[in-house]
């Protein structure tokens, strides 16, 4: 009897093995991703051709910041993401312009669209989460990194009252996903690394925002995924967190795989390098990553992926490969 991509999810989501680890690759949709229509369109026909055990929507990053006056375009980056044109947020007064707005209008307005066409099509049959930024990620695209770590140093109170008009805003847009049928949310944290803020500051800046978040998404959602991005991550600072399941780029940055069974009992998603092996590897070099990586977690609670977005121009053999895999060692 074959087991349904929910039940599976479900079983290695509590740690534990199911008919087979489960396989996951997402990525961006240049140009797409600008439409919600064409979005939903290229998410459909991805999961279609390689028929993963979950689809991540993934819009471009401006998408939850252009409500506050950001702009990006499309230059040709390798990840498919955009290049931010505009960041609104040029002197310390400019904080004071990011207050909660409407989830239903804008670009927000229009990832709803993108989900609800989502969950027509999936129908509870594929399990798909939608990609959140957190507090510090979003003030990262609405000032630049640069700025937005000097400002948080030297403008502390007009950054956090940001910080809650961000929280606050995505929270909104939390409860209005969930009458689209999406399955919960990808959680994408940036600047928790020690090359961009101190653990005391990610606690200060980060931490207490992102759990609002996430117990508000627990009580919406039984699926959501943390995203932990960036090199030397503080996976310790978040393995607490309220969340199924924890990706992060675990073959270039500590804990591996093996290590964080040892810390988070949930669900581990990772595994593959996604520029040397997916990128610039063969079938054969994803097919012995993966079964080191089945091996290291002895396939319990593991998920199949990348340690981050898949690039756009990874030779579709490699991702029948990631996709075969898990059908190979599993």
């Amino acid at each position: 009897m074959t087991t349904s991509k929910r039940k599976r999810l479900e079983k290695l989501l509590t740690g534990e093995k199911a008919d087979r680890p489960g396989v996951a690759l997402w990525r961006h949709w240049p140009g797409d991703d600008q439409d919600p229509v064409e979005l939903a369109r290229s998410t459909i026909a991805w999961q279609a051709q390689f028929d993963w055990d979950f689809v991540k929507v993934s819009p471009d990053s401006s998408f939850c910041v252009e409500c506050w006056g950001a702009r990006s375009r499309w230059v040709g980056n390798n990840e498919g993401n955009r290049q931010y044109v505009t960041h609104p947020i040029e002197m310390v007064d400019d904080w004071d312009t990011v207050r909660p707005v409407d989830p239903l209008s804008g670009r927000l307005g229009g990832q709803i669209q993108c989900l609800e066409i989502l969950g027509q099509e999936f129908a509870g049959e594929t399990p798909f989460i939608q990609t959140i930024f957190s507090p510090t990620s979003q003030l990262k695209y609405l000032a630049g990194k640069d700025r937005v770590l000097v400002e948080m140093r030297t403008h502390r109170a007009a950054v956090e009252k940001a910080l809650q008009a961000i929280t606050e805003t995505t929270i909104r847009f939390l409860e209005a996903m969930k009458q689209t049928g999406v399955d919960g949310i990808f959680f994408a944290v940036q600047l928790a690394t020690p090359h961009d803020l101190t653990r005391g500051e990610y606690e200060c800046f980060g931490r207490s925002y992102d759990l609002q978040i996430l117990e508000a998404a627990a009580d919406l959602f039984w699926f959501n995924l943390l995203h932990l991005h960036g090199q030397d991550a503080y996976f310790d600072l978040v393995a607490d967190y309220p969340v199924a399941a924890i990706n992060w780029h675990d073959r270039e940055s500590r804990p591996t795989l093996a290590e964080a069974r040892q810390q988070f009992a949930g669900g581990l998603v990772g595994g593959l390098r996604q520029w040397d092996t997916m990128l610039h590897g063969t079938p054969e070099d994803v097919r012995c990553e993966a079964a080191d990586a089945i091996a290291q977690t002895d396939g319990r609670g593991f998920i199949l992926g990348t340690g981050c977005v898949t690039p756009i121009t990874a030779p579709w053999g490699n991702l029948r490969a990631v996709r075969q895999a898990v059908e190979i060692y599993g």
